[in-house]
């Protein structure tokens, strides 16, 4: 690396052979502005850009560094078994423990299919849904986001939404014709023909927007009384909530769960998983067909185990009480300067939105995301070495490395953010 290599040079470089100078279209601050910040290397809960400068991350690469950036033991694990070789085409120890330690957290969740990506996730969940039910049609919520597979797209939350996009080009209209949407938050009407209703349980792809209650129990008993599966996507609140994920928190048991980024330790995996029964209709004991080359790669199976030794009770009550600071800070810092403001908060996930009243659904969290004032604090944080996500439908992640100095260092920057908003 050159001694004058900047941001803006990087960037630049980026343009000319990646399109936007991104590989994932979020981090390329088009709804905040700006030029993206290029990451040197990360420790605990700071990231280093490659002209020096030191930041607290509450990105933490979009959820997977529950423990903080290069835990030791994470890096140990994934060192050992990279001494073992990257990639094999057969089964290995590894992939059982893993499946055992996940299954084990989750009541009703008996087998599982590891995959590399949330994304590949939901597609693989879907397919399973449909080929177990024999029906088509799935029903989604606006705001929720699935990773970006065709019939998942329309109305998604996360990067579609920060794109201006109400779904994506590409995508052709047979492929979203057994998609419903509906708003989130509300128990739609379903008949015979649904496969499968796809949720996050709580929506942390159009900011942070909490289910009210009774509306995951509603979803659970109208997939009962017409045979359709209720499917949780726990990609951001599997093992980020509680030791067994949204299903623990709520008291609710969907049929099919889709996991990613905490199972992986911060390397690239995903998973998804249902009873025996139901997943008895997967390749290679039924008829529904999934695969993947590297699924189940030893790297990320060691990192997984390695990252979910350490999240016990103790674990998510520290990681809790450090959002419930940090919430507390930010709204202090607000109120204190006059700015219409609120944080939202499910344990230890967090959500930021500058408006006066909580947003319920995808249309009031888009109004308050897209009023401008989001890009001005996103900017006045990261001058102050803080940094929070390039986009407002992002939530807030804590780590277990983030402690007093961090969140006290964040709150002292937030406020006098507020003061200049």
């Amino acid at each position: 690396m050159s001694d004058t290599q900047t941001n803006a040079s990087l960037f630049a470089r980026a343009q000319e052979v990646i399109p936007g100078g991104v590989n994932s279209p979020v981090r390329a601050f088009r709804s905040v502005g700006g030029t993206p910040y290029f990451v040197a290397r990360a420790e605990g809960p700071y990231v280093f850009d490659v002209e020096g400068r030191r930041y607290i991350d509450f990105v933490q690469s979009y959820g997977p560094s529950i423990l903080g950036h290069a835990h030791p033991d994470v890096i140990a694990a994934i060192r050992d078994a990279a001494g073992r070789g990257t990639s094999y085409g057969a089964p290995t120890e590894n992939e059982v423990r893993i499946a055992e330690e996940i299954t084990s957290r989750i009541p009703g969740l008996e087998m599982l299919r590891l995959v590399s990506s949330g994304t590949e996730a939901a597609m693989s969940a879907i397919r399973l849904a449909r080929g177990a039910t024999g029906r088509d049609r799935i029903v989604k919520f606006a705001g929720n986001y699935h990773g970006h597979t065709d019939a998942l797209l329309v109305a998604g939350g996360s990067g579609v939404a920060q794109q201006g996009l109400k779904g994506s080009e590409g995508v052709t209209a047979g492929a979203i014709a057994d998609t419903i949407v509906a708003p989130f938050n509300v128990v739609p009407e379903l008949d015979e023909s649904v496969a499968v209703v796809c949720v996050e349980p709580v929506a942390a792809n159009m900011g942070l927007v909490a289910p009210e209650p009774g509306f995951l129990e509603g979803l659970r008993d109208a997939c009962d009384q017409v045979g359709a599966m209720l499917l949780f996507d726990e990609v951001i609140t599997g093992f980020r909530l509680c030791r067994g994920g949204a299903a623990e928190w709520y008291g609710v048991q969907p049929d099919v769960w889709c996991f990613g980024k905490v199972i992986g330790g911060g390397l690239p995996m995903g998973a998804f998983g249902a009873s025996r029964d139901i997943m008895s209709n997967l390749a290679p004991l039924g008829g529904v067909y999934q695969a993947g080359t590297l699924s189940g790669n030893p790297l990320a199976t060691a990192a997984g185990l390695a990252a979910l030794e350490h999240l016990t009770p103790d674990a998510y009550q520290q990681l809790t009480d450090t959002a419930a600071r940090l919430q507390a800070g930010l709204e202090q810092a607000f109120v204190a300067a006059g700015v219409p403001a609120v944080v939202p908060r499910v344990g230890p996930l967090l959500g930021l939105f500058f408006t006066d009243v909580a947003p319920h659904d995808f249309d009031s969290a888009r109004e308050a995301a897209e009023n401008g004032v989001y890009a001005r604090f996103f900017h006045g944080m990261l001058e102050r070495g803080v940094a929070l996500a390039p986009g407002a439908y992002e939530a807030l992640f804590v780590s277990l490395a983030h402690g007093d100095q961090e969140i006290d260092a964040a709150i002292d920057a937030a406020t006098e953010v507020a003061r200049l908003l």
